[in-house]
């Protein structure tokens, strides 16, 4: 559609005051950082707060926005998905809703993501972090073709790190806490790359009541004592099973608005930068070359079943050195009116 003719450009934002004075020494590639996150959890605000934070450091980052429907980015974006997709062109081309429109815009969109990587891959050499911003409906991004499609091409490119942002006033409860954690461990399963949990808006309600249900299973359980609706029944059972998830994920508390918590994100994130080389890597590649063996297989099956096809449909007998070459020759023939052909190595049987 004429909404998304446009190709991904960047903006004039350059990653950094300090992009073009590089040392001469090898640097490691930069963090591809994913910001998740419920809706008003406080995702943007966050990234606001990572592009300040960042400049002040004079550490140089990539920021791109994936949110087409947000109306106000307030910081700069080096690109921005509403420069090539429309969403309201969308919304009415299509007829759809505003879920529907986002999932749509972020689709058409990822069909264009390999230049994005290669804009960014241009300018790795500068970089310190590539942030992307994701749309407020989390499912969208989290369970959608395009959202696997990103991800997943981002893990090939750079090493790369979930950030799932909380809101800590909304987790006091236990219930709502149990239904966060749920979600944070079925996108970390999903997605197979490392996570840092960031409580947000500490500066409203402090985040440690939190960390203490992670580590501590009695103190949650005390918790959920006074609740004895079946909801509570429920989420005992959990986090019985989420005991162990919580043993390996990263939680910090941060504040968007004032900045608190900000070290401790960035050393967390050096720490997932390395569990994803030292394990999350190596299982990608892997998963890569299955992949690509199992595209190879199914390729070579096709090609052996035209094969056979045309071999019962003229009664002859191919012999070649590769199927391509029997089907390229039983191609000639046809065309030409002669017996089948493919090279020195091959033979007619005579019907």
């Amino acid at each position: 559609p004429s909404e998304t003719s446009e190709k991904p450009s960047e903006t004039s934002e350059k990653p950094s005051e300090t992009s073009e004075k590089q040392s001469d020494v090898t640097k490691q590639p930069p963090v591809a950082c994913v910001i998740v996150g419920m809706a008003g959890s406080g995702k943007t605000t966050l990234m606001q707060r990572v592009f300040a934070d960042l400049h002040a450091r004079k550490r140089p980052l990539y920021s791109i926005n994936l949110d087409p429907a947000v109306t106000h980015v307030p910081y700069g974006t080096n690109i921005d998905i509403r420069k090539t997709v429309n969403y309201d062109g969308v919304m009415k081309q299509f007829n759809l809703g505003p879920n529907g429109a986002i999932l749509t815009s972020l689709n058409l969109f990822a069909t264009k993501f390999d230049q994005v990587l290669a804009l960014a891959e241009k300018r790795s050499s500068q970089l310190d972090y590539v942030f992307l911003d994701t749309p407020g409906q989390i499912e969208v991004f989290t369970w959608s073709a395009s959202g696997q499609i990103i991800t997943e091409s981002l893990a090939v490119a750079f090493p790369t790190v979930l950030v799932y942002v909380v809101d800590t006033p909304r987790t006091t409860d236990p219930t709502t806490f149990m239904s966060n954690m749920l979600y944070a461990c079925s996108i970390l399963y999903k997605t197979r790359l490392p996570m840092v949990l960031a409580f947000n808006k500490t500066d409203v309600v402090d985040h440690r009541f939190a960390i203490e249900w992670m580590s501590d299973f009695e103190i949650f359980q005390d918790a959920l004592r006074d609740d004895k609706s079946y909801i509570s029944s429920l989420t005992h059972s959990m986090s019985l099973v989420l005991d162990e998830f919580y043993k390996n994920l990263r939680a910090v508390g941060v504040s968007a608005v004032t900045g608190a918590g900000m070290d401790d994100l960035w050393e967390a994130i050096e720490q997932a930068r390395n569990e994803y080389n030292e394990f999350y890597k190596p299982d990608l590649e892997r998963r890569v070359k299955e992949r690509q063996e199992a595209d190879a297989a199914k390729k070579k099956e096709h090609l052996d079943a035209v094969r056979r096809d045309l071999e019962e449909d003229r009664g002859d007998t191919v012999i070649a050195s590769t199927p391509a070459a029997a089907i390229q020759a039983e191609l000639d023939s046809q065309s030409t009116g002669r017996g089948v052909s493919a090279g020195p190595s091959s033979t007619t049987k005579p019907r």
